[in-house]
């Protein structure tokens, strides 16, 4: 007599080195605004609708000749001129929305604007690739994103590798497997299964992240602690598929170049240890790193000396396996607005058919629910 939740490991499968690509995905929660992150330095409608906000040319880091980068961001400068950044503009949906949470879920669901999604689109990732890898996506956080919950199966959230490992060893996970009886069988199987695959992870996952020490040294920040077990992770050749973290917050309606010009420096200390530890241990290649935030900010600074909840914004694309680098589109038209917001110009939803279908070897139309056109940046 067997109990359920041992017999959920009888058919686990061991675990194979993945030799295939990983995708971290940073979000920029909050709302970044994108014009003070790639700067139209040669725009004089910015610096009118900006005139104490707006990024000087003299400071902006030359991209070519009509954009810069904030000059916070000097590290992915480097990866720019290396030919291992590439930068998306205007990308958004149609008929925005400008609630934090409503934009949010559209972006981690990838649904439309009219949808209501209850699934998101790693998560249905996650449905479609099946059993066969432990921790397939994993989140360094306490809890779990929309974008990595799926129908059938979802990613794992891990903030303390160490922690986590002895949470699903505590004796009360073990103390459920002795009372089945008291639930329906059906819920009850799914329960110890679900119990089984966390506990199975939480093994391997500790176990992996002893593999490998990095010699490089990161920012002592929460995106640099997060960004560090990633690339442990990773350098362990883990097989782990996607990683998700968040940073941020991004809500600059008060004072915004104090607020985001420490985050985006944040941000960019941090990918530079990253990067350097993946370039380190020749796993840099197989890496696709995308920032994405809920939304932009308004052309105009508030009163405050920010900006309030937009539309499209910018995503930056890292990675030493991009076959197209540098700027893959310019800046929305700063004439031609949506009720004093920037328009679109690439739906958000084809950058993840592209990753789907040309990174991780996935079929887009099947997860995403419709066609949509791809890039080229891989």
């Amino acid at each position: 007599m067997v109990p359920q939740f041992l017999k959920a490991f009888e058919h686990t499968p061991a675990p194979a080195l993945n030799t295939g690509k990983k995708l971290i995905i940073i979000q920029l929660s909050g709302g970044n605004d994108g014009l003070n992150t790639v700067i139209p330095y040669r725009n004089d409608i910015y610096y009118k609708e900006r005139p104490k906000i707006g990024i000087a040319a003299a400071d902006a880091l030359r991209l070519d000749d009509e954009t810069g980068i904030n000059p916070w961001l000097k590290n992915m400068k480097a990866l720019y001129d290396a030919g291992d950044l590439a930068v998306l503009n205007g990308v958004g949906y149609p008929h925005p929305d400008r609630s934090h949470f409503r934009s949010m879920d559209i972006w981690q669901s990838a649904s439309a604007s009219s949808e209501i999604v209850t699934s998101g689109w790693i998560g249905r990732y996650l449905d479609a690739c099946g059993d066969g890898q432990r921790a397939r996506a994993l989140e360094v956080d306490d809890t779990l994103s929309l974008a990595l919950k799926g129908e059938e199966r979802s990613a794992i959230a891990v903030r303390d590798i160490n922690q986590f490992h002895r949470a699903a060893a505590n004796d009360y996970v073990k103390m459920l497997a002795t009372h089945q009886e008291e639930h329906d069988a059906h819920l009850a199987g799914y329960l110890y299964r679900t119990l089984a695959n966390t506990t199975s992870a939480a093994d391997y996952i500790f176990a992996q992240s002893k593999l490998y020490t990095t010699r490089q040294t990161y920012p002592d920040t929460q995106i640099g602690k997060r960004l560090k077990t990633i690339g442990q992770l990773i350098n362990a050749r883990t097989e782990t598929s996607v990683y998700y973290v968040s940073h941020g917050s991004f809500d600059t309606h008060v004072n915004q170049a104090d607020r985001q010009n420490k985050l985006l420096g944040q941000l960019d200390d941090a990918l530079a240890a990253l990067v350097a530890d993946l370039k380190d241990q020749g796993t840099f290649n197989d890496v696709l790193v995308m920032t994405f935030s809920e939304f932009g900010r308004r052309l105009a600074q508030n009163a405050s000396n920010g900006t309030d909840h937009g539309t499209a914004s910018c995503m930056f694309l890292i990675g030493g396996g991009l076959k197209k680098r540098g700027m893959l589109s310019s800046i929305p038209s700063l004439e031609d607005l949506d009720e004093g917001d920037l328009k679109y110009t690439t739906d958000f939803r084809n950058l993840y058919a592209t990753i789907l279908d040309n990174w991780l070897n996935a079929d887009a139309h099947k997860i995403l629910g419709r066609r949509f056109d791809k890039l080229s940046f891989v």
